[in-house]
C-alpha cells in the first residue's frame, strides 16, 4: 500500500503590504510496487528506436543490443511494443497491419528480441511520427492506466519542420510519458528536451554507442518501479489570489505552471506523472491581497491526489508582521531552489548564446552558472562547467570561455542543466 507524506518549507512572515508568498513542498512516496501492479490498471511500455540512416552500423548495433537490455528488464504481463523510427514510424513488434501491443512473456520477450535483429540504418528522421505511432499504440489497450515510452535519436528532425514537431508533440501530451536519450554529438538537445519536457520525461546525453545497453536497461527498471500509474499536484488558494507559478525543483527543474487544468474555480491540478518510492520537490508563489500587520491567512493548501483521493497535503501559511527580524528571514529551501532554477536558466541561455557567437552574454551568463553553481552546491554542474570555460573566481562568477571545447562536453552541461541537488541539511 502506498504511501505520502508532505513537508512544507517558507517563511511565512509578510511585511506591511506584502503580497507574494514562497513555498517548498517535499512529498515523498513510498511502497509504490511495481508498474501495473498496483490494481489500478495496466502497464505499458514502448520502446522507440531510431533507425535513420545516420546511426550507421555501429550505433545500429549498440541499439539493437540496448534494445535487448530495455525488453529484458520488462516485467511480465506489462503490455509492451517495438517501434522503428526514421523518416516515418514502423511498428517493429508486434509486427501487424493494425497497431496493437502484447502482454510480456516468454514467449513475446523472445519474439521481441528476434525483431530487434531486422533493425536496419537508412531513411531520414521526423520524430513527430514515431511519437504519433507511439499514442496510436498505446491507444489499442484502454486498460492501461500507466503508459511509458523511451526514445532513442542520433540526429536533428530533418525531416520534419519544427511546427510539424510542435503539432505531433501536442496532438501526444497527456497520452504518455517518454523519458528521451540522444547518442553521439549529432542531435539537438533542445529539439529533444521539448519532447520530453512536455512528455513529463528525462532527457540526457549517451556519449558513445557502448554505453547505450546499461542506459536503457536503467530507464526500464525506473519504470518498471513506479507502481503509481499517476498523479496530480493540486493547488488550492483563496478568493482573490493568484497562483504565480508551480514548479517542480528536485531532482530537476519543471515548470508545470501552463499544464494546470481547473478542479473548481479556486482549485488547480498539474500532473506529475508516475511515481516509484522517492521523493520530489515543489515550488509554489500565490499572490495575496496585502492584510493589516497582525493578521493571518491560508494561502494555499498544496495536495497529491490519486484520481479523486487526496494522498498528502501541506499547508502555505501567510502572516503580516512589522518586525523586521521574522519578514526579512529568507526560507533556506527557497532561497537553495531558487539559485538552482536561476542556474539551469543561466546555463541553457550562456550555451546558447555561445553557440550564436554572442561571446560577452555567454561569458556573464555562464559566470552567473559557475557563481549559482558554488552557491548552492551543485558540485556535478560545477564539474560540467569547467569543462566550458576557465573559472577563474567561482565566487564572483569570473570566467574565461575555452578555446576549444568538445561538443559532447557541451551537451552534457546542457542536458545536464535541470538536474538540482537538494539543500545540505
Amino acid at each position: 500500500m502506498a504511501q505520502f507524506t508532505a513537508s512544507v518549507y517558507q517563511n511565512e512572515f509578510l511585511p506591511d503590504g506584502g503580497t507574494d508568498v514562497h513555498a517548498i513542498v517535499t512529498v515523498t512516496a513510498s511502497g509504490a510496487g511495481s508498474a501495473g501492479q498496483t490494481g489500478g490498471g495496466d502497464a505499458g511500455e514502448i520502446v522507440i528506436v531510431d533507425t535513420s540512416g545516420s546511426m550507421g552500423v555501429d550505433n545500429i548495433r549498440a541499439a539493437q543490443s540496448a534494445a535487448v537490455a530495455a525488453i529484458d528488464q520488462i516485467h511480465d504481463g506489462v503490455w509492451f511494443a517495438l517501434i522503428s523510427g526514421n523518416h516515418q514510424a514502423v511498428l517493429a513488434y508486434p509486427a501487424g497491419a493494425e497497431p496493437g501491443m502484447v502482454r510480456m512473456d516468454p514467449s513475446a520477450r523472445a519474439a521481441a528480441k528476434s525483431a530487434v535483429t531486422t533493425f536496419r540504418a537508412n531513411g531520414g528522421t521526423a520524430m513527430g511520427t514515431w511519437l504519433r505511432l507511439a499514442a496510436s499504440v498505446f491507444s489499442t489497450v484502454p486498460s492501461l492506466a500507466q503508459r511509458h515510452a523511451i526514445l532513442l535519436t542520433d540526429g536533428a528532425n530533418q525531416h520534419e519542420t519544427p511546427d510539424q514537431l510542435t503539432d505531433a508533440i501536442s496532438s501526444v501530451t497527456g497520452q504518455f510519458q517518454c523519458d528521451c536519450r540522444g547518442v553521439g554529438a549529432a542531435w539537438q538537445v533542445d529539439e529533444v528536451r521539448r519532447i520530453a519536457t512536455a512528455l513529463l520525461g528525462s532527457v540526457d546525453i549517451i556519449p558513445s554507442a557502448d554505453q547505450m545497453a546499461a542506459q536503457f536497461s536503467a530507464l526500464i527498471q525506473a519504470a518498471m518501479g513506479r507502481g503509481i500509474a499517476d498523479a496530480q499536484m493540486r493547488v488550492w488558494a483563496p478568493q482573490g489570489a493568484q497562483v504565480l507559478f508551480v514548479r517542480q525543483v528536485a531532482p530537476t527543474v519543471d515548470d508545470l505552471t501552463d499544464r494546470r487544468f481547473e478542479v473548481n474555480p479556486l482549485t488547480g491540478a498539474y500532473p506529475t506523472g508516475s511515481w516509484g518510492d522517492e521523493s520530489r520537490d515543489y515550488h509554489v508563489a500565490v499572490r495575496l491581497a496585502a492584510k493589516a500587520v497582525g493578521q493571518e491567512q491560508l494561502a494555499a493548501r498544496v495536495q497529491l491526489a490519486l484520481g479523486e483521493q487526496v494522498v498528502a497535503q501541506g499547508l502555505v501559511k501567510a502572516q503580516w508582521s512589522n518586525d523586521d527580524t521574522l519578514t526579512t528571514r529568507i526560507s533556506p529551501e527557497v532561497a537553495h531552489y531558487t539559485g538552482q532554477t536561476e542556474l539551469a536558466e543561466a546555463i541553457q541561455d550562456g550555451l546558447a548564446a555561445k553557440a550564436a557567437g554572442d561571446t560577452v552574454t555567454a561569458t556573464t551568463k555562464l559566470g552567473r552558472a559557475v557563481q549559482l553553481a558554488a552557491q548552492t552546491g551543485n558540485d556535478e554542474a560545477t564539474t560540467k562547467l569547467r569543462k566550458v570555460v576557465d573559472i577563474d573566481d567561482p565566487d564572483a562568477g569570473t570566467v574565461r570561455l575555452k578555446r576549444s571545447v568538445d561538443k559532447l562536453d557541451e551537451m552534457a552541461l546542457d542536458t545536464a542543466s535541470t538536474k538540482t541537488t537538494r539543500i545540505r541539511k
